[in-house]
């Protein structure tokens, strides 16, 4: 079997999806990261086809290699590892295929076959508390057993509104059952002081877990933060090979591991990062906001992870996108 085409497909709903053709008429579909979905497709079908023209599809492992290590200079910190991640979830898709096995069954087994998503809500910057409550009351209304809000900060703008964050923590966590976990994303969004002191604020409200508390790249504050508080402290989403899971776990110490399967580099890599982290005896929750073949190919991969036994992100469909 040879692949004989790669064609990459931005899409209105912000999503960058991926097709390899074979010339026995077998094919996988993957995704890339939704991070400027022009970019992604460009780059898997001008840097990442010519390496895969012609190659055996189900030399998954040699094939990542390849693209890795000829597309390095091209961005290691995002673009390359998000499109690999769409080309390296199609080949897996293929080999599926040629078996007739699910994903998690050529991996070696799932240790479970159910899951409990946690509704992932965003936006919460823009919002006021009582705005986040309906959505956070919308999705306990459809069954979700747990819960996330996010703030949408980033890490330019530092402690904008503690109280504010605050105040719309408290009234999602009297809202939901004391048996719905209610989480909280500052997306990098606030300083080392102002992370442990909102965290020893949500902790008192009863928090989940505490996710990107500061700037990804601050792994000292990271490991200051998480050192400082009883919740646990994730992050990984803006990580994407394991050499960088590494640094992060000798460096910043959090308590819980997000590799994003859409962009680090595939479930070839997610796998080697979440090996990673069962050797340092850490528990990994992935980050995932793709509500389609991401989110399939990431729970196949958890299914397999005896230690990955949080709920998993779930964000929901996304509506067209107006050009």
């Amino acid at each position: 079997m040879k692949i004989t085409d790669v064609k990459a497909y931005p899409l209105k709903t912000r999503t960058a999806l991926v097709r390899i053709f074979t010339d026995e008429g077998i094919e996988g579909i993957g995704e890339c990261s939704p991070m400027n979905i022009e970019i992604m497709a460009h780059f898997v079908e001008t840097a990442l086809k010519p390496l895969l023209i012609s190659k055996d599809p189900l030399d998954i492992e040699q094939l990542w290699n390849e693209m890795y290590l000829s597309t390095y200079k091209l961005g290691v910190q995002g673009t390359q590892p998000s499109c690999i991640a769409g080309v390296d979830i199609a080949l897996w898709d293929i080999k599926g295929k040629v078996t007739g096995m699910p994903i998690y069954k050529l991996m070696g087994g799932a240790a479970r076959t159910t899951f409990t998503m946690y509704k992932s809500i965003g936006g919460g910057m823009r919002m006021t508390p009582d705005e986040m409550l309906d959505l956070v009351k919308t999705a306990h209304d459809q069954g979700f057993k747990a819960v996330k809000i996010r703030m949408d900060y980033g890490p330019f703008e530092q402690d904008v509104d503690l109280d504010k964050d605050l105040e719309m923590f408290r009234v999602c966590r009297e809202f939901l059952p004391d048996s719905t976990p209610l989480s909280f994303d500052a997306n990098n969004g606030y300083s080392v002081n102002g992370a442990i002191q909102q965290g020893r604020r949500f902790e008192e409200l009863g928090i989940y877990h505490f996710e990107e508390p500061v700037a990804q790249y601050n792994y000292e504050g990271i490991r200051q933060v998480a050192y400082a508080l009883d919740v646990p402290i994730s992050a990984g989403e803006h990580e994407y090979t394991r050499w960088q899971f590494r640094d992060l776990i000798l460096q910043a110490r959090p308590d819980i591991l997000q590799p994003d399967i859409v962009k680090c580099a595939g479930i070839t890599e997610m796998k080697r990062i979440a090996t990673l982290a069962e050797t340092f005896d850490m528990q990994l929750l992935p980050h995932q906001t793709q509500p389609s073949i991401g989110n399939a190919a990431s729970l196949h991969v958890v299914s397999t992870l005896p230690q990955s036994t949080r709920p998993h992100e779930y964000t929901g469909p996304r509506p067209d996108i107006e050009n």
